[in-house]
């Protein structure tokens, strides 16, 4: 019976305690809700969380350093199993690059062998010109590119612009200091090209879209998804080969190229200084001529009333 009595007595007063301590900690809870308004905070407390907070600070600093190293062994591994994977692919490109940089040094001194043999004439090659480009809200053109780098820096009008991947579009206008860049999106912009394969002709245009059209193809067109698209160089004002783009069917029928330039933003730009073909300087002489003899009269007599024509009246030194 006794110990009955005391497991009865411990259990209702265990169970004051515990209703005790529940209603406390309710109270604390409201009090540290009503300190902790804006309003009810005072100067000593926000100095106190102050000081507190700049103890607690570098200890709870210390304290999440094992806890960073436990989380960042998995992101470690893993960061390391992807180096290791692109390292072999770079490798790998890299032996791919010397054999084609290889191939390129031994087609280069064969065609150096076959212009000597030839006596072919071809054009000297100049150092690109490198430029930041900027936008240019204020232009006639709505895809239009400005350059930092004008006629003192060697530009001109013509000259194509070309980015790390490909063609970017033309210079139209030139300062001293600046100039300004036609891209091949434009509505205004034309380039003849070629498809790389097949040789096949074609008038890349813009429409102020990301793929610009590719017009004039001809009836039965030597193209294909995927065909590499070059500059063709039949105006004379483009060089030839420069790469545009690849090329991609429409569900019109037609074809557009997805620009190799969009691959990165176009902000860093090369200039590329070429000087086009021109009319021979006999053709112009020829011309010149021409023009003078039509200007000139077809005869020095004048007519009469009576259908007759008098001779031109001699001059006093001649009498």
């Amino acid at each position: 019976m006794a110990s009955r009595r005391t497991a009865r007595h411990d259990a209702e007063h265990g169970v004051r305690f515990s209703r005790t301590i529940f209603i406390m900690l309710i109270v604390v809870s409201s009090a540290l809700i009503m300190f902790d308004r804006p309003a009810s905070r005072s100067v000593a407390f926000a100095g106190f969380r102050a000081s507190f907070t700049d103890i607690a600070a570098p200890l709870l600093e210390l304290a999440a350093q094992p806890i960073r190293a436990v989380k960042g062994i998995g992101p470690y591994f893993r960061m390391q199993g992807d180096l290791a994977r692109e390292n072999a692919e770079l490798r790998q490109q890299l032996i791919e690059a010397r054999y084609w940089e290889d191939l390129a040094y031994r087609q280069r001194d064969r065609i150096e062998v076959y212009e000597s043999a030839l006596n072919v004439q071809t054009q000297a090659t100049q150092d690109r010109i490198g430029a930041w480009t900027v936008a240019d809200p204020q232009g006639p053109f709505v895809h239009a590119r400005l350059i930092g780098r004008g006629s003192n820096a060697g530009i001109a009008d013509g000259y194509p612009v070309i980015n790390l991947y490909g063609l970017v579009g033309r210079v139209y206008e030139t300062g001293e200091r600046s100039a300004r860049v036609l891209l091949l999106t434009d509505l205004n912009s034309n380039i003849p090209v070629m498809v790389d394969r097949s040789n096949s002709r074609a008038i890349l245009t813009g429409d102020n879209s990301d793929y610009p059209r590719l017009q004039y193809l001809g009836r039965n067109p030597d193209i294909q998804a995927g065909d590499r698209i070059v500059s063709s160089g039949d105006d004379g004002v483009l060089p030839r080969g420069l790469p545009v783009g690849v090329a991609v069917p429409t569900r019109e029928g037609g074809w557009r190229v997805e620009l190799y330039s969009d691959q990165a933003p176009i902000d860093f730009v090369w200039v590329w200084p070429y000087q086009p073909a021109g009319i021979p300087q006999s053709e112009t002489a020829e011309l010149a001529a021409g023009e003078n003899a039509d200007e000139e009269p077809a005869s020095e007599t004048t007519p009469q009333a009576d259908g007759g024509t008098t001779e031109p009246s001699q001059t006093e030194g001649e009498e």
